[in-house]
């Protein structure tokens, strides 16, 4: 469980393929302190730490996890928003996000806004009943509050705003870019309670 308060922006250093992807990641954490099978959220994705040493770790990716994260984002190179998962009595500074990647979205636009930068995303079909004006989402592993959601002809789309520390503390995205999103966690399971309770009627 996370917050989707980012703590470190990693860097892959090497990817291998052994089936799954074993990817070695480089960070910040005193890695003295994170054990083998601890779980650590890579830009919105729960993986298991499965090696380390002083300033990596390293994660196993499998093929379910390629075919529902963004594209591209496992090669070397990539910097990769890292947050270690909750221990009791840490504070909950964002919202509770699991590290379940629920699908896509596309940035479509970024604008400056004030001090802050304004994105707008487009999500598929399937995500646009769970997304709420003033409602959280993560994306990327990042936690944030929607803005505005809007629908239309050509489909759904909602506003975030990132302020400067975000900014700063982030591996932030681009007009253009495919991002991972997990949308609330109550809104999911209330989505599927309401789908059992109409299949049954």
């Amino acid at each position: 469980m996370f917050t989707g308060i980012i703590t470190d922006v990693g860097t892959i250093e090497t990817v291998e393929d052994r089936g799954d992807l074993r990817v070695r990641v480089a960070n910040g954490y005193d890695m003295a302190t994170v054990d083998l099978g601890a779980s650590i959220a890579c830009s919105g994705v729960c993986l298991t730490v499965v090696d380390k040493g002083p300033g990596w770790f390293a994660v196993d990716v499998s093929g379910e996890t390629l075919s529902r994260t963004a594209p591209g984002m496992w090669a070397g190179g990539t910097r990769l928003n890292l947050e270690r998962a909750l221990k009791v009595g840490d504070e909950l500074g964002g919202h509770i996000v699991t590290g379940h990647v629920d699908g896509l979205g596309t940035v479509t636009t970024s604008a400056p806004d004030q001090g802050s930068i304004r994105f707008a995303i487009a999500v598929p079909a399937k995500l646009a009943p769970y997304l709420s004006e003033k409602g959280s989402i993560a994306i990327n592993g990042i936690s944030l509050t929607v803005n505005e959601v809007a629908d239309g002809p050509e489909g759904t789309s909602f506003g975030v705003n990132i302020i400067p520390h975000t900014a700063a503390h982030t591996a932030l995205f681009a007009a253009g870019d495919q991002v991972n999103l997990e949308i609330d966690i109550l809104a999911r399971y209330l989505g599927r309670m309401l789908d059992v309770r109409n299949s049954k009627m």
